[in-house]
């Protein structure tokens, strides 16, 4: 039987549970939180840290053995952000510029979801400065938030089987582009020709969490 340990972190409402007897998994209100300590983390020392792997609402800490747990946890105790949590996502200039063609199948549906007409839908996305909270769900494939909250809308009711390569989508309050084809339940407003994973890059994913990203209206 596995005991779950908790423990307050200071600063952020959450809790940390021992994940099984290697990793610690860290629970936060919202994900910039989850990226302000993703970032003191990576700079504290932590003892026996492999991996730290941000979600959502959560960071998994993966250790190098059982022996690590505690050290880890009380170090965690002690911890204090680097920056607060509201500076996330407030950054001047992008890191990357997608160009996006705002013609998706949804961006009727968008519109009518949120009160805008497609043009505002645009310029809602067009005007604010995202920000990568986290990866997931294929290789190159990043959750943007911090957008406009009128974008937040329902996945779609029923999933389509194919989103080709470079759909740009909607769903809650995230924004995200397909880096290749694949099943997907985004509302899907735009495409773009950027190409968000390659191999053959040093850095293969074009998006890494804490990056902050511009989207711009192509002809």
């Amino acid at each position: 039987m596995t005991v779950t340990t908790e423990v307050h972190v200071p600063g952020d409402l959450g809790t940390v549970r021992d994940y099984g007897d290697q990793a610690l998994l860290l629970e936060f209100d919202g994900t910039a939180a989850v990226l302000a300590w993703t970032d003191t983390l990576k700079s504290a020392g932590l003892p026996g840290v492999l991996d730290i792997v941000p979600a959502s609402r959560t960071i998994l800490v993966k250790l190098a053995g059982p022996r690590y747990l505690a050290p880890t946890r009380q170090r965690l105790k002690a911890l204090r952000l680097q920056r607060p949590v509201d500076e996330y996502g407030k950054a001047a200039q992008p890191d990357v510029v997608i160009g996006v063609t705002y013609d998706g199948a949804d961006l009727a549906e968008v519109a009518e979801l949120t009160g805008l007409s497609t043009a505002e839908v645009v310029a809602a996305h067009t005007d604010t400065l995202w920000q990568v909270g986290f990866g997931g769900f294929a290789p190159g494939f990043a959750y943007l938030i911090g957008g406009d909250p009128r974008l937040r809308v329902p996945r779609r009711a029923e999933p389509r089987t194919r989103v080709p390569a470079g759909s740009v989508g909607l769903a809650g309050e995230f924004s995200g582009v397909y880096p290749r084809e694949s099943p997907g339940g985004w509302q899907l407003i735009g495409r773009t020709s950027t190409v968000l994973f390659d191999v053959t890059r040093d850095r293969p994913a074009l998006l890494t969490p804490g990056m902050t990203v511009a989207f711009r209206a192509d002809s």
